[in-house]
């Protein structure tokens, strides 16, 4: 009898030490999943169309955000997968006129660079630049410089000679016709950058809520993406890389 009594008092005795192993568990996942999230890799979706046709909207991204971290010494330069933002380089960085705010460009422009557009063609430091495989015009119209025309017009089409200023970069997008990039508000300070787009993890062709939509409206969006899973999902685009 005392023995069969005790057997209740072995197993209750084990309960909390059972359950503090599982919070211990999950205590490391969020410190890990925040350590990443932070340092190494984030999340991030395209919610408009100025990047396209390169990057669609609804499509799902990896930012990793290690590549433009600070590596001062030589040996940490070797040996660490950082380096320094180039030309051409997809970056996720914040707005300059709301940091609350993430845009995603391309880097045309580094510290220096001398940047001027002509009738739509990029030149970096006097020279053309050779864009064609990503940059995409969806109007075939080209405002010149007059006095008469907008000027938010022909800046889109006929921009600069400008100089970027030290540690700061001047970022466009691929869909040069519809962006809302340095031509209109300059350049992106080093502190700015978030990090360089990784690859497509998932595309949804459908509608996206917009960035101010209410709980209400997200959740029913993640119902409909939930439900049309399948059907919705531009597989071709998974893993893809860009570039």
């Amino acid at each position: 009898m005392p023995a069969t009594a005790a057997q209740p008092l072995r197993r209750s005795r084990h309960r909390p030490h059972l359950l503090r192993d599982y919070l211990e568990a999950l205590l490391v996942a969020v410190v890990f999943a925040t350590f990443a999230r932070t340092w190494v890799v984030q999340a991030f979706k395209i919610p408009s169309g100025s990047m396209e046709q390169n990057l669609l909207i609804g499509d799902h991204i990896l930012v990793n955000k290690f590549i433009y971290g600070p590596a001062p010494s030589a040996l940490e330069r070797a040996f660490l997968p950082v380096r320094p933002l180039r030309r051409g380089d997809v970056v996720v960085f914040q707005f300059p006129g709301d940091p609350e705010r993430d845009f995603i460009k391309r880097c045309v422009g580094l510290p220096g660079d001398t940047i001027e557009l002509h009738d739509k063609q990029l030149s970096v430091n006097g020279r053309p630049v050779d864009d064609e495989t990503y940059v995409y015009h969806s109007d075939k119209r080209t405002f010149p410089r007059l006095p008469l025309l907008s000027e938010s017009l022909w800046r889109r089409d006929n921009f600069g000679p400008y100089r970027v200023p030290e540690e700061q970069y001047f970022f466009l997008g691929d869909n040069r016709d519809n962006s809302n990039d340095s031509r209109f508000w300059g350049p992106v300070s080093q502190s700015a950058l978030k990090g360089r787009a990784l690859l497509v993890y998932w595309s949804s062709d459908l509608p996206q809520p917009a960035e101010n939509a209410s709980w209400p409206a997200r959740l029913a969006a993640f119902g409909r993406a939930l439900v049309g899973f399948l059907d919705h999902t531009r597989w071709g685009r998974s893993m893809r890389l860009v570039s």
